[in-house]
């Protein structure tokens, strides 16, 4: 399976597994994501949750990809157009969880701005902040020491096998 079909499908697995995430038009975002992701990139994980600190705003779905080189958050507008953004890792502060009765929010702090994506399912929590957290723990020891090829290659799969079966089934 190539990238282009990657995002979507791994998209889809993370509302199949989530299913109270409140996310719409996922294909649309999923390509508008896939038409950043460089040739030289590879998409470890992927969700939708809505760009906003509001819960009653439940219609600003985001595709948000892990690649292994950054975080990709992509929206397709609904008439024409579309909004992207793109975190990499030196641009990375802090991450935040925020669990209410029914829904979540993860907040991602960046040099430039604070990212709020809102409306995830509570349950699906545990999971983003594991791989967002991994993933920049790694990065930044990238920054620090060299990483080994097998090291980088084992948590990479870490990351992709999550995109499909969650944490709960991965130790």
């Amino acid at each position: 399976m190539g990238k282009k079909n990657d995002v979507y499908q791994k998209v889809c697995d993370f509302a199949d597994r989530h299913p109270l995430t409140i996310a719409w038009r996922l294909k649309a975002h999923s390509r508008v994501a896939e038409e950043h992701i460089n040739d030289d990139e590879e998409v470890l994980y992927a969700f939708a949750a809505q760009k906003g600190a509001s819960s009653f705003d439940i219609i600003s779905t985001f595709v948000v990809v892990v690649t292994n080189k950054r975080i990709i958050l992509a929206q397709k507008r609904l008439i024409f157009g579309y909004f992207y953004y793109s975190i990499t890792p030196d641009l990375f502060n802090d991450l935040t969880v925020k669990m209410g009765l029914i829904w979540g929010r993860v907040i991602i702090d960046t040099v430039k701005e604070t990212v709020v994506l809102s409306n995830l399912s509570k349950d699906s929590l545990q999971e983003i902040e594991t791989v967002i957290s991994k993933y920049m723990f790694q990065k930044k020891r990238e920054y620090e020491t060299e990483l080994t090829d097998e090291e980088r290659a084992e948590l990479n799969s870490e990351l992709k096998d999550m995109a499909v079966h969650g944490e709960r089934d991965i130790e």
